[in-house]
């Protein structure tokens, strides 16, 4: 009899602690439940609001680009500004997104500033991106549409965007290259169409018992009469050097920029031709061996 009430008091005490453990947790979520309604409320009004936001970014942007596309802004430069735009009002909404869960904007640039020197050692490379871009537009060792070698890393093709961290490369078989502005801005570049103008110089090897006159009077008529050739430029014919196994001929001519290539293939099959048709060989490497009997 005494073992079952001694039970029984046990299973009372278990009610009993039960019952007040529900009760906590009843309480708990009753106070909870407005905080948690509260902070959903924020999220949701925090997606709404980047969702707006990126809307009117693109759509200022897009503004920005039409109004300097009339003002006849450089691409280069265009690029750029859109670009340095674009992330400034997206630092500004990520603000508001923030004020929505109660931090301020003094409080963001507090711990910006207290973090300055952590901060800038992550972003070294970033900043000396930024700092590449804004030379570039400064000093405009090319632009837009320019045709440039990098030669760090021998990297080369068309610049088709300036951006606010990198420069894009189209090659020409259109694969897409990502350089940094502080590697462009801290290396050689060779900006091949910078100029108008460029001179095609021809070289080709004939054979040592070729008519070297014939030959200069082929590439007179064949290189130097091509289409492409700047008449009014200066022009010239030569024999360039006595190699081991040939004689080193060439001409020399100027053309348009956008004419080079066409005029220098043109002008290498024309050449070709013209010594097959008048017997003009053009030897492979040959090496005399002399052999002496003992």
């Amino acid at each position: 009899m005494k073992f079952l009430m001694t039970e029984t008091s046990v299973m009372e005490e278990i009610e009993t602690v039960t019952k007040e453990e529900l009760g906590l947790l009843e309480q708990y979520i009753e106070d909870s439940l407005p905080k948690l309604l509260d902070f959903a409320i924020d999220v949701i009004l925090a997606v709404v609001v980047f969702a707006i936001g990126s809307r009117v970014i693109k759509w200022l942007v897009k503004i920005v680009k039409n109004s300097m596309t009339r003002a006849n802004i450089e691409q280069g430069v265009l690029t750029f500004i859109s670009s340095l735009i674009r992330y400034v009002l997206y630092f500004v909404l990520i603000l508001i997104i923030l004020s929505q869960f109660g931090v301020t904007a003094s409080s963001v640039i507090a711990v910006l500033g207290s973090a300055g020197l952590t901060i800038g050692l992550a972003l070294q490379g970033s900043l000396s991106n930024f700092a590449g871009g804004v030379l570039i537009l400064l000093l405009k060792p090319f632009v837009v549409g320019d045709y440039i070698i990098e030669n760090a890393d021998k990297q080369e093709g068309t610049v088709a965007e300036i951006t606010i961290f990198y420069t894009k490369l189209l090659t020409v078989d259109n694969k897409a290259i990502m350089i940094p502005n502080g590697t462009l801005s801290n290396s050689s570049i060779v900006n091949v169409t910078a100029m108008k103008k460029r001179r095609l110089d021809m070289l080709f090897g004939v054979a040592y018992d070729s008519d070297i006159k014939k030959v200069k009077e082929i590439l007179e008529r064949v290189a130097i009469g091509d289409e492409a050739i700047i008449k009014d430029e200066p022009t010239n014919v030569f024999v360039s050097e006595l190699k081991d196994s040939y004689v080193e001929v060439g001409a020399r001519g100027w053309v348009k920029k956008e004419d080079y290539w066409d005029a220098k293939w043109r002008i290498t099959e024309n050449v070709k031709l013209e010594f097959d048709k008048e017997g003009i060989s053009i030897p492979f490497p040959q090496v005399e061996v002399t052999m002496k009997s003992n």
